[in-house]
């Protein structure tokens, strides 16, 4: 039987200080009364994507991370170099909230029958601030979850999934009919690799490691080119003329990688040209970057002609851009192949106290291939 949660609840908050420092810790906080259109939802699990990891941190260096106090009690600290500061500015002095997403059961709701009707229910939750024993949310930002689909299961349903579905119809909406990944062994890649497989969408791979490779070929992947490679760029260029890929999505950022594609796209296309143009060829292409893997300057040489772009991709804008229908056509086709095209898999389970810990930082912090950790805010949690 379902009861109301008790009026408080903890939820971890990021914090830069004026003097140069990060603050981490766990604080109780009162939990909202859901409006007539809102659920109160104790959270079940909630996975750390590396867009959290960028809030979490900030700029601070976690090589310098002190812990003082334990378990709920604790209080990380780290530097933030004096350079580093200066794109802190507008979080100063602010307790912010982290989590993107993550799922749950709904425990409270407001007065609408909508917000009732979820009373009970598994329900993954976009909206941030998840890293928390309960949440407050809108019922629209609410999915409800199919019965037999536990908060784990369902907790990753929102970013990835609809990241990898938002990268194939920016392709569609642009006009282009095959694509590129790079880091395409992540949790993210294998989804759009089997996205890519069931709508019969060419798909270029690229990755960092013979052990990725051959993974994502294990599942069914065609064109996997290994960046460390002495034979990368053939092996791109040979993969582009086979797929006609003219847009990337790179999740690497900085470095020489998105000139690389680009000059192999030119290459490729170059491969059937019947003339020469000294502008190179008038089709267009196109890189994306939506990640920071890589925190170095974006490299490149221009040698892939003038019909180009180099620019940035985040989901939510995109998710505004193409309105609530097709939103939530993304969302159903989601719900519907959550335990196949859209399963996530995790290395670890921790707590929220232990997302303090600098031993574990070390691990989920690399935001490395097969690391993906969840956070269960009921792991050895007492409000």
């Amino acid at each position: 039987m379902n009861t109301k949660p008790s009026r408080s609840g903890l939820q971890l908050r990021s914090l830069v200080k004026a003097g140069g420092e990060l603050e981490l810790s766990l604080l109780s906080v009162p939990i909202a009364e859901p409006a007539p259109d809102e659920v109160v939802v104790q959270v079940g699990a909630a996975p750390i994507n590396p867009s959290d990891i960028g809030l979490l941190f900030g700029a601070a260096d976690m090589g310098t991370a002190q812990v003082k106090g334990a378990g709920v009690n604790a209080v990380l600290t780290a530097r933030i170099s004096e350079a580093a500061m200066k794109s802190m500015e507008a979080r100063l002095g602010q307790f912010l909230p982290v989590g993107n997403e993550g799922a749950g059961i709904v425990v409270d709701t407001g007065s609408s029958p909508a917000a009732q009707a979820l009373l009970g229910t598994t329900v993954a939750v976009i909206g941030g601030a998840m890293y928390a024993q309960y949440r407050t949310v809108k019922v629209s930002q609410c999915l409800a979850l199919p019965a037999g689909i536990s908060a784990a299961e369902g907790a990753a349903c929102f970013v990835n999934p609809l990241t990898a579905l938002g990268m194939v119809e920016t392709m569609r909406r642009e006009g282009h009919t095959a694509l590129v990944h790079t880091a395409a062994a992540s949790n993210l890649g294998q989804m759009l690799n089997r996205i890519c497989i069931k709508d019969k969408v060419g798909l270029v791979n690229i990755v960092r490691k013979p052990e990725q490779e051959e993974l994502l070929r294990s599942m069914g992947a065609t064109h996997v080119c290994n960046a460390t490679s002495a034979t990368f760029m053939a092996d791109l260029t040979q993969a582009l003329v086979d797929t006609g890929a003219t847009i990337a999505f790179d999740a690497t950022g900085g470095g020489k990688l998105a000139g690389q594609i680009l000059t192999c796209m030119e290459a490729a296309l170059n491969r059937n040209a019947t003339e020469y143009s000294r502008y190179g060829s008038a089709t267009h292409k196109q890189v994306y970057l939506y990640g920071s893997l890589d925190m170095g300057p974006t490299e490149f040489q221009r040698r892939f002609g003038m019909a180009w772009g180099i620019g940035g991709w985040l989901l939510f804008p995109f998710l505004q851009k193409i309105g609530p229908a097709a939103n939530q056509a993304l969302r159903d086709r989601v719900v519907a192949e959550l335990k196949s095209t859209f399963a996530s898999t995790y290395a670890r389970e921790i707590s929220l106290a232990e997302v303090l810990l600098p031993d574990v930082i070390a691990e989920y912090g690399r935001r490395a291939t097969g690391a993906k950790y969840l956070i269960n805010p009921t792991k050895g949690m007492q409000a």
